[in-house]
């Protein structure tokens, strides 16, 4: 029997484009109670990735569009487009684009790319175009607009729906993990570092999976919390897992030469994990 090929060597970089001032930790928690649910400040950030070798530039998710943003309180502190420009990358030079999900956050520049091949989970579609969103509860974190955005790639068979796990490329995989959506996929990487798995929102703080303190907004709890081990079984080690939301990646991460505002996840971290400040917890019934 030959050994399995080694697969190829990727980096991944990250560009913080966007934040939400004034939010306090005890909205990052699902559970009053929790340790890490209190009246802090806390940073939070939004943050889209590059996954790229010599042959190949792959974008996961694509931010938000300034006018959603200005409408839903939060700032956008650069257009992501125009942050591939600082690393010297033409949308159309983009070969696929990863949509971990279809939240507003994610989603607003789908079509910025005209060459690329689009990759979402099939039940995430079947979700923000089906009858759940006749409610405006489970609708709030979409955007009709980028929603029809995926459609009209669909009918333009860029959009590729996958059931499941699959290798976009050999040494870049999704991976389903659901639970903050019914669809949300995982991107997992193959670096110089060893495997690292861009969590997104199954993971939008370290604090969230390294405690087991689930976000509050969700799908489905139970789901969510086994995607944190879905997670870590995909990666190799705590600081291989990349969570979507967290303003420690920027901190913790070597910066780009000559990039700035992108950072190397695909080199070590330079700072170590910082914990949330924490309060005793008041168990309820």
């Amino acid at each position: 029997m030959t050994a399995a090929a080694t697969p190829p060597v990727y980096e991944v970089l990250a560009f913080r484009f966007g934040r939400h001032a004034g939010r306090l930790a005890r909205e990052n928690f699902l559970f009053a109670d929790d340790p890490c649910a209190t009246d802090a400040p806390a940073d939070y950030d939004f943050s889209f990735w590059v996954v790229r070798d010599d042959e190949r530039v792959i974008v996961v998710d694509t931010g938000f569009r300034s006018e959603t943003a200005a409408l839903r309180g939060r700032e956008q502190l650069r257009h992501p487009i125009a942050a591939l420009g600082d690393l010297g990358i033409d949308p159309a030079q983009v070969s696929d684009l990863l949509v971990t999900h279809m939240h507003w956050d994610h989603t607003g520049h789908l079509d910025a790319f005209p060459h690329a091949r689009v990759h979402l989970q099939e039940a995430e579609l079947a979700f923000c175009a089906g009858r759940a969103m006749r409610h405006a509860a489970p609708r709030r974190p979409f955007e009709a607009d980028d929603v029809n955005t995926a459609i009209q790639l669909l009918f333009e068979d860029r959009l590729h729906l996958h059931r499941g796990p699959a290798v976009i490329t050999p040494g870049v995989e999704v991976h389903p993990a659901p639970g903050h959506t019914p669809g949300l996929q995982v991107v997992r990487i193959h670096t110089r570092r060893g495997w690292v798995v861009l969590a997104s929102d199954s993971a939008h703080l370290w604090a969230n999976i390294r405690r087991r303190a689930p976000f509050p907004i969700l799908d489905h709890l139970a789901s969510m919390v086994d995607a944190y081990e879905t997670v870590e079984a995909l990666a190799d080690g705590e600081d291989h897992i990349i969570p979507g939301h967290d303003p420690q990646v920027a901190r913790r991460f070597p910066a780009l030469d000559g990039a700035p505002g992108w950072v190397r996840l695909h080199e070590p971290p330079i700072a170590p994990y910082v914990e949330p400040e924490h309060k005793p917890a008041e168990v309820r019934a």
